[in-house]
């Protein structure tokens, strides 16, 4: 796709996400089973849920512009999940709680990508008069930023001290 203004853009970011989210659809249940951590493993469940909720709103975004979601293959995300996946496959040795560190570590390296990737294309939809996507958008930011909010707290409430004690 060719980029001669700001609308285009706004359609490969969004296209971009729309794939993004596709690809944390299939790869939480991945790691919600990796989860050793019962709050962790329910934390990624429901995160799972929110995520769907999150292409449905893409979709939603898509459907009024009249326009295809598929068509991009966000490679940012790409990279993350794979970096996840590495972490989950070297964490099958390691002491529980330093697996469930690890987990939230890549976990909370995609949620700023998204938070970043969300911000941006709400601010371009403010931009373009789009204030129902705006706020279609806000909505999936608010959540992005609760989850990684949530698994901070995981991680210092007590994974991260039983990871720095783990033999």
């Amino acid at each position: 796709m060719k980029l001669t203004s700001l609308h285009d853009l706004y359609i490969a970011e969004l296209k971009d996400l729309y794939d993004a989210e596709n690809r944390i659809v299939k790869a939480l249940p991945k790691m919600a089973e990796a989860a050793n951590s019962p709050e962790l493993r329910t934390a990624f469940e429901q995160h799972l849920e929110q995520t769907r909720g999150h292409v449905d709103r893409l979709e939603q975004i898509f459907q009024k512009m009249d326009e295809a979601p598929k068509g991009q293959k966000c490679k940012g995300m790409e990279g993350l999940i794979d970096e996840g996946e590495e972490m989950i496959d070297e964490g099958d040795d390691a002491p529980p709680a330093v697996s469930d560190a690890a987990l939230i570590a890549s976990a909370q390296r995609v949620e700023h990508y998204e938070i970043a990737a969300y911000g941006t294309v709400r601010n371009f939809a403010r931009r373009l008069g789009f204030d129902d996507h705006a706020r279609l958008l806000q909505q999936t930011l608010d959540e992005e930023g609760e989850t990684d909010k949530k698994l901070t707290d995981l991680a210092e409430s007590y994974i991260n001290e039983q990871a720095r004690s783990a033999k």
